[in-house]
Order: C-alpha cells, then sequence, then structure tokens
C-alpha cells in the first residue's frame, strides 16, 4: 500500500470520532439529527453529499455538488466526514444521499473475499455486494488505486503501454515502493506470475517518486491519482489482467435520490478520465486552488456548468 493510500485509509475510533466532532458542529445541518431529515437526504428533498476527509475526495464530491445545483436540485454538503466505517451507516439511513466512492475499495468493505480484480469484473460485481438501499451509478476511467509506474522517457524508449511490455526492457529492473510491497500479492512475486516480468526490489517508503524520478528505480509503485504523475513526467502503466485491484471512481447514492441523481451524475462520470483526476488534484496540492473554484472551472471546461 503507498503513502497516498495509507492517508486515505485511516479508519476506526478516531475517524469516527472525527466525523461525530464535524456533523455535531452543523446544528442547522447535522444529518445525524432525527427531526430535521426525511430519510432521502435532507430535510424538504435537499441531496445530501458527503466527502471522505480527503483533498481529491472532496472535489470530486464538489463537482457533483456543483453539477446537481446546476441542473436546479437543492444540495446541502457533509463534506469531510471520515472513513466507511463512518459515513457508510449514513448512506444506508439516507441520512447521506450521494457519495463518490472508489469501485474496488468498496467492493472489498463488503465483501472481502471477492476476487474480482478488472475495473468491469469489479464494477459488475457491486449491486450484489451492496446493501439494500443503496446503488452505484456509471463508474468513471479515472480511478485512484495502486499502479507501476515509470517515467514518461522510459516509457518512451521502450515501447511501454502495459506492464505486460515490461518483459522486453534489455536493462535490469528496479521496483520501488514501500516496504510491504515485497510480501503484496501484487509485489515482485505476483508480477512475475502474472506478467512474467522478474524484478529486484528497493523499498523506497516516503522516496518512491523521488527515485524513480533520479533512476534509483526505473519502476514504482504509485497511485493513479497522485498529482506527482504529472508535475513529474510518469506515465501509468496499464493492467490488463488485473494484477492490482481496480478502483475506479464511482458514486454510491442512497436508492431514493437515483432518479432525481442519475442523469446528471452519470453526465459527470463520463469525462472524468485519469488525466483529469491527477489534473484536479495538481490544482489543489500546487496551484493551492479551493474545491469549489476547481469545480467550477472542470464543469465549465467539460460543457457541465
Amino acid at each position: 500500500m503507498s503513502t497516498a493510500r495509507t492517508r486515505k485509509g485511516l479508519v476506526g475510533v478516531t475517524g469516527v470520532a472525527l466525523a461525530a466532532l464535524a456533523l455535531a458542529g452543523c446544528a442547522s445541518s447535522n444529518p445525524l439529527d432525527d427531526g430535521e431529515t426525511t430519510g432521502t437526504g435532507g430535510s424538504d428533498g435537499t441531496v445530501v453529499i458527503g466527502s471522505q476527509a480527503y483533498y481529491s475526495n472532496e472535489i470530486i464530491a464538489e463537482i457533483y455538488a456543483q453539477a446537481l445545483e446546476g441542473a436546479g436540485v437543492t444540495v446541502e454538503r457533509q463534506f469531510n466526514i471520515g472513513q466507511r466505517d463512518a459515513y457508510i451507516p449514513l448512506l444506508e439511513s439516507g441520512e447521506v444521499s450521494l457519495f463518490p466512492e472508489y469501485s474496488g475499495n468498496l467492493l472489498q468493505f463488503f465483501d472481502e473475499d471477492t476476487e474480482a480484480r478488472t475495473s468491469d469484473d469489479v464494477y459488475a460485481a457491486l449491486p450484489a455486494a451492496l446493501p439494500e438501499g443503496l446503488e452505484v451509478l456509471d463508474q468513471s476511467t479515472a480511478s485512484d488505486q495502486d499502479s507501476y509506474t515509470v517515467t514518461a522517457a522510459f516509457a518512451q524508449q521502450y515501447d511501454l503501454t502495459t506492464i505486460a511490455d515490461l518483459v522486453n526492457v534489455d536493462v535490469p529492473l528496479t521496483l520501488g515502493g514501500p516496504a510491504e510491497l515485497a510480501e503484496r500479492p501484487y509485489g515482485p512475486e505476483g508480477l512475475a506470475a502474472t506478467y512474467g516480468v522478474d524484478v529486484g526490489f528497493s523499498p523506497t517508503g516516503d522516496t518512491t517518486v523521488e527515485d524513480l524520478v533520479a533512476g534509483t528505480v526505473n519502476i514504482a509503485n504509485v497511485y493513479t491519482a497522485d498529482p506527482r504523475i504529472q508535475t513529474e513526467d510518469l506515465v501509468v502503466l496499464e493492467d490488463p489482467e488485473g494484477l492490482f485491484l481496480a478502483s475506479n471512481v464511482v458514486p454510491v447514492v442512497n436508492s431514493a435520490v437515483v432518479a432525481e441523481v442519475a442523469d446528471v451524475i452519470n453526465a459527470v462520470s463520463a469525462v472524468l478520465t485519469p488525466e483529469g483526476l491527477v489534473d484536479l488534484n495538481v490544482q489543489s496540492t500546487v496551484d493551492r486552488l479551493s474545491p469549489a473554484d476547481i469545480a467550477e472551472q472542470w464543469l465549465a471546461d467539460n460543457d457541465l456548468g
């Protein structure tokens, strides 16, 4: 698991406590206030949109919110709720209506033994795994998941598009990533078994991208939404055999609001690409723009504003 995912994977008592504090601080829009909710989002039919306490997820949630507002839907924002243990119960109860999710991680939350790995297989497995009352809308091609990534120069030199293409590289391959990658099913042994690619391994930890750019390693375990993919001119290698668990951005909704939001949110998913998500994250981490400004410009650029 990469550093980026570690940041997103903080769960348990701390996450739940933070969520409770955040919700309690909004007296007039508290989704835990039984007297103010209708079971279909917020009061008076308002669609309540939540997000994780993670900048990339909040940007997507803000895009959903502004797109719906542009379509005349009344929206309430309950961002930075926390992790799945905190927000899934709110979605099930209808106190939160809509949430940007990640397909593979969502599937494993409900079915930890799933064998689905590719984008299509994961998405196909979600409807049966979700509890009654929850549905997913169309997934986007954008993802936030493990990958094997190389520099653009290395990809061009060896004509690399997919992980399978690494078998044609005529120099020793060294994979960089967190120390635990050595034992992961998608680590060096999985890479050899799935693609026939043999690599050395260097536990690069928090300096994985820096080591890749410096040439200390020539393959790196990087998350697909990492803004450094753009700023450092990196190339994510495609994974046609499903070595990694696919985690595409997918909206999860309470069934009560599907008819109200599906067309608008599906239109967003249709144009949210991997490169587009990376660019949104660059605008947040490098340009320091607010989620509201990033979302407004993205919607305008994609003729959805």
